[in-house]
């Protein structure tokens, strides 16, 4: 089981979901629209603002062209991970996906 800590969420209708939440294993758990994969989520772009400081979704976006991304990771089922998640509609599943360290900005992120 993983442990979540709530950091966001929004780009529904209801405001409450998607949702990105920050593990006790030092990753991230993304709460998104299901897509034609099990491992993958589509996502409003806003959410990626609630990651964590100095940090980034570790995982690689795909821009739809309407204002979200698709990205991968892996499933989470485990029912009492999802216990914790506070709304999970029929249209919704939850990935985890790496947590990375930003260790470079801007221009100067491109030089390295």
């Amino acid at each position: 089981m993983l442990k979540l800590r709530f950091l966001g969420n929004g780009g529904s209708g209801t405001g409450e979901c998607p949702a990105l939440y920050a593990t006790d294993q030092d990753t991230y758990a993304v709460q998104g629209w299901t897509t034609s994969r099990t491992d993958t989520v589509e996502i409003p772009h806003l959410l990626l603002g609630f990651a964590e400081p100095d940090t980034y979704v570790g995982a690689q976006l795909a821009d739809t062209g309407r204002g979200t991304f698709t990205l991968m990771g892996r499933p989470v089922t485990d029912p009492e991970t999802l216990a914790q998640v506070t709304k999970l509609a029929d249209n919704e599943s939850v990935i985890e996906v790496p947590k990375n360290a930003r260790r470079f900005y801007g221009n100067a992120a491109a030089a390295q």
